[in-house]
């Protein structure tokens, strides 16, 4: 779907990567390495995007790291459509509901790097999560956005321990409210 609106295939790629994990930055050499294609077409794409404000770029020694510009006015509204793109909005909606004392939904891997993968790597963090309820839901979310779902349910300080170095993307997160009863959070 995304494809038939935005034409540009590098304009894509670059959308994930920055959009999804806001704590993303690259520069043109690196981004040509991983993308596989000429640093022409990927420097037109920056260059339209950086002056149309969806991206800041500072520089660093003789390199010009870009990255999302998060207080851009429509940058909530393409990090969502990025999201329903990649299918976490409903991963979000599907599993978070009614597994369990679930603390918190991080993406990891790929989409937590910034880049566009047939797997989407997910992780739940929780006390007593009802695995087998968690796998039926992950098969119906996969089948509804045409990914493979990789999950891993851990306790917070499991999570802290295994992910400590590694790129992660809080995408849900319990929240109390003043009388200490959960609320969700989005």
């Amino acid at each position: 779907m995304l494809h038939s609106i935005i034409t540009s295939k590098t304009r894509i790629k670059l959308l994930l990567k920055f959009f999804l994990n806001t704590r993303t930055k690259s520069y043109l050499r690196h981004l040509e390495q991983e993308f596989g294609e000429s640093s022409n077409a990927i420097r037109v794409e920056l260059n339209r995007l950086e002056a149309a404000g969806l991206l800041t770029a500072e520089m660093s020694g003789n390199r010009k790291y870009f990255s999302a510009n998060t207080a851009h006015p429509l940058f909530d509204d393409i990090n969502s459509i990025l999201k329903k793109f990649v299918g976490i909005d409903q991963i979000i909606e599907r599993i978070t509901s009614k597994v369990g004392d679930l603390e918190a939904a991080f993406i990891t891997g790929d989409f937590a790097k910034g880049r566009d993968s047939q797997i989407i790597d997910l992780v739940l963090t929780g006390e007593n999560l009802d695995r087998k309820y968690i796998h039926k839901l992950v098969e119906k979310a996969e089948n509804m956005i045409g990914r493979k779902i990789r999950y891993l349910v851990l306790t917070a300080e499991q999570m802290v321990e295994v992910f400590k170095d590694k790129p992660r993307l809080l995408i849900w997160k319990a929240d109390l409210d003043e009388e200490g009863e959960k609320r969700d959070e989005q």
